[in-house]
């Protein structure tokens, strides 16, 4: 039986709105807001960088939390309002609860999120 490691939630995304992605002020507010809101606790600032607009279908955002138990990470593409939002930890925390506060932040008109159970290879 392999040991439980953590949890990984996968949250794609669709049609969130243009000006709330492409706010680097938004993003960062709305990373200090899930961590709080997760109980977790940032390692540092977290690092965005605005790229790739050397391609129109994937220039965005990106960023970096690091968090004591893992890190939380994304991409937002600026076309669409699309985004890619990763949450992983040891340490337990609420599905919804990312959920709720990604739709505070960007109003996606759609959201699929996977739960992923991480464990040590047996």
């Amino acid at each position: 039986m392999s040991e439980f490691w953590g949890k990984e939630l996968i949250v794609d995304c669709a049609a969130c709105e243009i000006n709330r992605i492409t706010d680097g002020d938004n993003i960062r507010a709305f990373i200090k807001f899930l961590v709080d809101k997760i109980d977790m606790e940032a390692h540092g600032e977290p690092l965005i960088e605005h790229f790739a607009t050397h391609d129109s279908e994937k220039a965005g955002y990106s960023f970096c939390q690091m968090i004591t138990t893992s890190a939380i990470t994304a991409h937002f593409v600026d076309k669409n309002g699309d985004c890619y939002i990763n949450v992983f930890s040891c340490k337990e925390f609420n599905p919804d609860d990312v959920v709720e506060v990604i739709s505070k932040f960007f109003n996606p008109a759609r959201i699929n999120i996977q739960v992923v159970i991480r464990s040590s290879p047996v």
